[in-house]
């Protein structure tokens, strides 16, 4: 009877059992790949979004507004920059970079409003 008890069990995966193991002992589970798929839809949204955000940037902004919104919020990869840094980057005033950036994001806020209507 136990033999026959551990055999049906043998057949049944927890959720938190470890699938792979990594260096440190911790491991993917199913239920860490259950939850990667839940959030599938999520991760679609969030990359259509930024792609949108991408567009808007290239094609609404002037050359001026698009090297702010690049060193001030990353884009491409970079690292962020602060107002000050942007500006010592840009050779202009902190000030200057303050109204650009803000000039920038309200044309990038309207275009974006625009597409989802």
């Amino acid at each position: 009877m136990y033999l026959r008890a551990n055999r049906k069990r043998a057949a049944e995966l927890s959720l938190s059992e470890a699938l792979e193991a990594d260096e440190d002992g911790g491991g993917l589970t199913l239920q860490d790949l259950l939850s990667e798929e839940s959030d599938l839809d999520e991760r679609l949204s969030l990359k259509e979004r930024a792609a949108s955000l991408y567009c808007a940037v290239e094609t609404v902004l002037d050359s001026r507004e698009q090297q702010v919104v690049r060193l001030r919020y990353g884009l491409h990869g970079k690292i962020p920059l602060t107002q000050r840094e942007a500006a010592e980057k840009l050779g202009i005033s902190r000030s200057y970079v303050s109204r650009i950036e803000k000039k920038a994001l309200q044309k990038l806020r309207e275009a974006l409003d625009h597409q989802s209507e």
